[in-house]
This record gives C-alpha cells, sequence and structure tokens, in this order.
C-alpha cells in the first residue's frame, strides 16, 4: 500500500537533530527485496543463513537494517562483531529474524507520488553497486585482508542519500538541480548549505548509533582518507560518480591518477583496470 506518511519539505536544524529523526524513522527497502524475503517466509522451515543472505545482499537499505538489529542482539562483554549479512543472520536466527522483519515497507510504496525521487534514489542504489565493485577491485589488486569489508563500506557509502530521497525528496531534488545548475559545485557545500549538514557525517552518527561493526565504521569515516583502505572506499565512491553517464567527466583525470596512486601503478594501466571493472557491473 501506497505510504502517507508527510515528507520532510524544510531542513531539520543540525546533525543531532537530522540523526534523532533518522534514528526513529521507516527504513524502506527495495520492492524485490520485500517480495524476496516473502517468498521465503512461506517456506521458513527450509530457509538457512545463505538463502537469505542472496535476498538481503543486494539492498543497501535492508542490509543496514539487519546489521543494526544485529548489533542490538549482542550480550554486554561481546567483543565478537557480526561483519558480515551472514554471520549476522547466524547470531539473528532464522525464526527471529521473520519475527522481528515482518512485511517490508518499499521505497516504491514510499515514493508513490514522486516518480523524479524514485528515479534519483534508484540511481544512486545502481551508483552504490558500481561503487561496490570498484572498490572490490581496488581492494583485491591490493591484496587487502578486509576486501569483504571495504567493499561493503563502499557499498553503504550513500545510505544516509537514501533515507533523504525517502523521507526528505523535495530537499534531495533541490540538491541534485543546484547540482545540475552548476557541476562545479562541491556535494558538501550544497548539502550544508540546504539541509544544514554533510551527509557524510549523517552517515556516520547514525552508524555508530546503531552500533555497526567497528572496522566497517572505521573504514567508513572519509575523514580518514590517509588510510589505504578508507581511500579505497573513497576512490571507489568517487569514481563510481564520476562514470555514471560514461567517461567524459572532467574529474575522471584526477580519479585516475589518484587511483594509479592507490594501486601502485600507471595511470594508463589504472585507466584500463577501470574499464575492466565498469565491464562487471550489471
Amino acid at each position: 500500500m501506497p505510504d502517507s506518511t508527510p515528507y520532510l519539505t524544510e531542513p531539520l536544524a543540525d546533525l543531532a537533530a537530522w540523526t534523532r529523526y533518522f534514528c526513529d524513522a521507516e527504513i524502506p527497502v527495495l520492492a524485490t527485496t520485500s517480495q524476496a524475503l516473502e517468498v521465503l517466509r512461506a517456506i521458513e522451515d527450509d530457509v538457512d543463513a545463505a538463502m537469505l543472505t542472496e535476498a538481503i545482499q543486494p539492498d543497501p537499505l535492508m542490509t543496514i537494517k539487519l546489521m543494526a538489529y544485529a548489533a542490538k542482539q549482542r550480550r554486554p562483554g561481546d567483543f565478537t562483531e557480526t561483519e558480515s549479512i551472514t554471520s549476522a543472520l547466524v547470531m539473528t536466527g532464522i525464526a527471529p529474524f521473520f519475527r522481528h522483519f515482518g512485511l517490508q515497507p518499499t521505497i516504491e510504496d514510499r515514493l508513490h507520488d514522486q516518480p523524479e525521487a524514485l528515479a534519483g534514489l534508484r540511481e544512486l542504489l545502481q551508483r552504490a553497486e558500481r561503487a561496490r565493485l570498484f572498490a572490490l577491485g581496488f581492494a583485491v589488486h591490493r591484496n587487502d585482508l578486509d576486501v569483504d569489508v571495504i567493499q561493503r563500506a563502499a557499498f553503504l557509502h550513500d545510505f544516509a542519500e537514501m533515507l533523504m530521497w525517502c523521507h526528505a525528496p523535495t530537499l534531495e531534488l533541490q540538491i541534485r538541480n543546484a547540482q545540475k545548475a552548476d557541476p562545479s559545485l562541491r556535494s558538501a557545500s550544497i548539502q550544508q548549505s540546504l539541509l544544514h549538514i554533510e551527509l557524510d557525517d549523517l552517515a556516520l552518527a547514525l552508524m555508530k548509533l546503531w552500533h555497526l561493526p567497528s572496522l566497517l565504521v572505521r573504514i567508513s569515516d572519509t575523514k580518514h582518507a590517509d588510510q589505504a583502505n578508507v581511500r579505497n572506499v573513497v576512490l571507489a565512491v568517487r569514481v563510481a560518480r564520476h562514470t555514471m553517464h560514461g567517461w567524459d567527466n572532467p574529474a575522471l583525470p584526477d580519479d585516475v591518477n589518484d587511483i594509479a596512486e592507490l594501486l601502485n601503478a600507471a595511470p594508463r594501466i589504472a585507466l584500463a583496470y577501470l574499464h575492466k571493472i565498469d565491464t562487471s557491473v550489471a
């Protein structure tokens, strides 16, 4: 059913206010995710963690919901963190998962009367998958031991913006239109002007509030891009954004040079590697 919850049409005062709002706000998921979970619910006794992982993994918003719930289930003094979807499901249990997560609300119902916003959110979801694949490729090339967490950090990087599209579509459209009118405008500056926050700060605040795995939080903190695994994520997100609509973005030469430095390769080799990764994007 279409969601009738009012949208936010004016920015909240500051980061604390936005964090409080999204702490309690409903997080909708992709309709395909909601449908897949209902199919599995009907055969719950035959479902295992791998089957649920397959349904959840393509959806960053459902992934965030599960990881936040799993973090709540940790006992005080338990130092083992659930860094993967499968481990979160194993810790939670199949039956408790289905009891807690009923029929999931969808972004399609949430934005039923906002077609432009829905299109913007779908593009952002596609970009998240591109970022995940670039991050995976970079981490594999670097032989990084945290490759799974790195690709997940890139995949989830823009989840705060996804939530903003769902709950404040008018404000997000204003940001998008401002960037289209002046492509030189920095995203952080526009966000600060129109939302009174930077979305990276909101994402990090929510991840900490929800007690998501510490390694995931640390690798997601873009203010520490001097660290190789963080820079891996930052550059993957950057090149995913700049190549969404082709390879002629004027920012790409700088991206390629920075990625070449990360991979310890010549720029022409780095560019060829980027194109190779790009061919694997669905």
